[in-house]
C-alpha cells in the first residue's frame, strides 16, 4: 500500500501556506507564498481581502507542495484548513465572494460607538453568552457594511470565516464550525452554535448564517473545479478544521480541559483548556469554543511583544546586526547571551507595553522605560532589553491570574511555542515569572501540525483528537524554574502594576497616547 500524507492549508495574517505531515508528524514539505491585505483609501483602518488572488496564491502552494514532493495526489488521505481568526467573507446566494475583511481591520470605530449609544448593556450582554466584546468581533464589521455599503449588504446569503472559504474553494460546501465560528461574537458558547437573536438586537438580519460543522468531521470531497485549480486529486476527503490558536494548542498537545499553551509571536496568547463555555463575570478575558468538541478556552492576549523586539533590535542594536551580518548568528541569539549576564529583575528597572487583558475596556499605556539609574555598566541596552523579556513573561503572568479568577484553575505547566519559543532566555525568564516548568515542542509549525492531526482524524487514522497529539508531538526541552529568580519576579510584579496604572492614568487624561486602544473608546 502507497505511503499516506495529511495537507493543513494555511491562511495566516502575512502569508498562506501548504503543509504535507506524516502521520507520525514528521513534517515532509512546507511551501508559503507572502500576501497582503490592502486598506481601501476611502475607509482608514480597513483590512480589504482580495479573494480571488489570494485563492491563486493558495493553489500555487499545494501544487508546490505536490511537485517538490513529487508524491501522487491520491497518496493525500485528509486535508483540512486552518486561517487567521477575525476575519470574514460575505458571500451572494450563488456562492460567489461579494466582500471580505482581514482579521484585524478597524474601518468600524463608528459602529462601535453606535451600538454602545443604542444600548450601553448590550455589549456585556453579547460578551456573557458569546465570549466576545466588539474589539474583535464581526458585529461591528457587519453593521458596517449595512451602514456603508446597503447594495452589498442586500445581497448577502451566507457570511463564512477564511478556514471555511479555502474549504469551499475546494468543494463547493459552506459551512462554519465552533472554534473560529466563535470568534464572530454570534455563536452561543453552550450549545456551538449560531445565537441569531445576538445579530437581530444589534440590528442585523439574522438570515446569513450557514451550517456549523463540528471540528474534525468531514464536510465533504475535493470537487473537479477544486481538483482542477489545486492538482489535488478528486474525491479527497475534506475535514472541517478550525482557528489558527486553536489548532495550534492541538498541535502542541493541549487538547484537554486544565492544559494550557503560550504562543510568542508578534501578539502573544495564553490559552487556558475548559470543560465548561462558561464566561468571566466581569468580561476581561475572551472565551472561545476549542477546535476539540466538548473543550472551550479562555484566552488572553499580550498586544506587540514581537514587534516591539523587532523595534529594539532595529532602533538599538546596529552593532549586533552588523555582528550577525558578518558571523551568521541570529543578531536575538547575540543580545540573549549578553542580557543573560544582567541578573533577574534588571536591577529593579520595568517597561511598560500591553496591559494584562480588559476585554471590555481595552487600552494600553503608552511605550515606557521607567526606574533606571544613570550607570551604563548596570543600565545599558542589553538590560532594557532583558527588562523587554522580563515585561512579556510578567503579563503572561497577569492573564494566567485573569483565568484563574474566571475559572477557579491554573495548569500545571506550561507548553510555549512560537517564534519567542526559540530563545532559551526567554522560556527561561517565563518559566521563573510563572514558578510553573515550561515545555518547548518540537515542532515549531504547530498551528499547521494541529490541522494535519484533525485531517488524520476525520479521516480515521488518529482514533480521537487527543490521540492524534499524542502521536505526532514532540518535546525539544522542559525549562525548570529557578525558585530564586521566581520571589525576585514576585516582588517586581506588584510594583510594575502600581507603575502601569499610573502610566494608564496618564493615557486616560490625555497626556501621553495609548500604543493601541479598542474601537469605541
Amino acid at each position: 500500500m502507497a505511503e499516506q500524507f495529511l495537507m493543513a492549508i494555511d491562511a495566516g495574517t502575512g502569508s498562506v501556506r501548504a503543509v504535507l505531515f506524516r502521520p507520525d508528524g514528521e513534517q515532509v514539505s512546507c511551501v508559503q507564498k507572502e500576501w497582503e491585505h490592502k486598506e481601501d483609501p476611502r475607509y482608514p483602518g480597513s483590512m480589504d481581502f482580495d479573494w480571488t488572488h489570494n485563492w491563486e496564491l493558495a493553489c500555487e502552494c499545494i501544487r508546490g507542495v505536490l511537485a517538490e514532493t513529487g508524491i501522487d495526489p491520491k497518496q493525500i488521505a485528509g486535508i483540512s484548513t486552518t486561517c487567521m481568526r477575525e476575519g470574514i467573507v460575505l458571500y451572494d446566494k450563488e456562492g460567489n465572494e461579494i466582500w471580505a475583511c482581514a482579521n484585524v481591520d478597524a474601518r468600524s470605530d463608528d459602529e462601535v460607538g453606535k451600538l454602545i449609544r443604542m444600548n450601553p448593556e448590550l455589549e456585556k450582554e453579547v460578551y456573557l453568552q458569546s465570549g466576545e466584546t466588539y474589539a474583535l468581533g464581526a458585529l461591528p464589521r457587519l453593521l458596517w457594511v449595512k451602514d456603508k455599503m446597503p447594495e452589498v449588504y442586500e445581497k448577502v446569503a451566507e457570511m463564512g470565516m477564511f478556514n471555511d472559504w479555502l474549504i469551499r474553494k475546494l468543494t463547493g460546501v459552506e459551512a462554519v464550525e465552533p472554534s473560529n465560528g466563535s470568534t464572530t461574537g454570534i455563536l452561543d458558547l453552550q450549545s456551538r452554535t449560531w445565537d441569531s437573536s445576538i445579530a437581530k438586537k444589534c440590528g442585523l438580519r439574522d438570515d446569513i448564517f450557514p451550517p456549523v460543522k463540528e471540528c474534525g468531521s468531514i464536510i465533504a470531497n475535493v470537487n473537479e473545479k477544486g481538483a482542477a485549480d489545486t492538482g489535488l486529486a478528486e474525491g479527497t476527503p475534506v475535514v472541517v478544521g478550525g482557528g489558527d490558536c486553536q489548532l495550534g494548542t492541538i498541535g502542541v498537545g493541549a487538547t484537554e480541559p486544565n492544559q494550557a499553551a503560550v504562543f510568542g509571536g508578534s501578539f502573544w496568547q495564553y490559552e487556558f483548556n475548559t470543560a465548561s463555555g462558561a464566561t468571566d463575570p466581569q468580561c476581561r478575558v475572551r472565551v472561545n469554543c476549542h477546535a476539540v468538541p466538548g473543550v472551550w478556552q479562555y484566552e488572553a492576549l499580550a498586544f506587540k511583544p514581537g514587534l516591539v523586539m523587532r523595534w529594539f533590535r532595529d532602533g538599538f542594536c546596529q552593532l549586533e546586526k552588523q555582528q550577525s551580518a558578518a558571523t551568521g548568528e541570529d543578531v536575538y541569539d547575540i543580545m540573549n547571551r549578553e542580557a543573560e549576564k544582567i541578573p533577574a529583575g534588571s536591577y529593579g528597572m520595568m517597561c511598560a507595553f500591553s496591559d494584562i487583558m480588559n476585554f471590555i475596556y481595552w487600552k494600553h499605556a503608552a511605550p515606557t522605560f521607567t526606574n533606571f539609574e544613570l550607570d551604563p555598566e548596570k543600565f545599558n541596552r542589553y538590560t532594557f532589553y532583558r527588562a523587554i523579556l522580563e515585561n512579556t513573561a510578567m503579563i503572561v503572568k497577569g492573564n494566567m491570574e485573569l483565568v484563574k479568577e474566571a475559572t477557579g484553575n491554573m495548569p500545571s505547566e506550561i507548553i510555549f511555542a512560537g517564534g519567542a519559543a526559540k530563545s532559551p532566555l526567554w522560556s527561561q525568564i517565563l518559566a521563573d515569572v510563572l514558578g510553573l516548568p515550561v515545555k518547548v515542542p518540537v515542532v515549531k509549525e504547530a498551528t499547521a501540525l494541529g490541522a494535519a492531526i484533525l485531517a488524520g482524524y476525520g479521516v480515521g487514522i488518529y482514533a480521537s483528537i487527543e490521540e492524534g497529539a499524542q502521536r505526532t508531538v514532540k518535546f525539544d526541552r522542559t525549562f525548570q524554574p529557578d525558585m530564586e529568580n521566581h520571589r525576585v519576579y514576585e516582588k517586581l510584579y506588584g510594583t510594575w502594576r502600581s507603575v502601569y496604572a499610573a502610566q494608564l492614568e496618564l493615557v486616560n487624561e490625555g497626556i501621553t497616547k495609548p500604543m493601541w486602544s479598542a474601537p469605541g473608546l
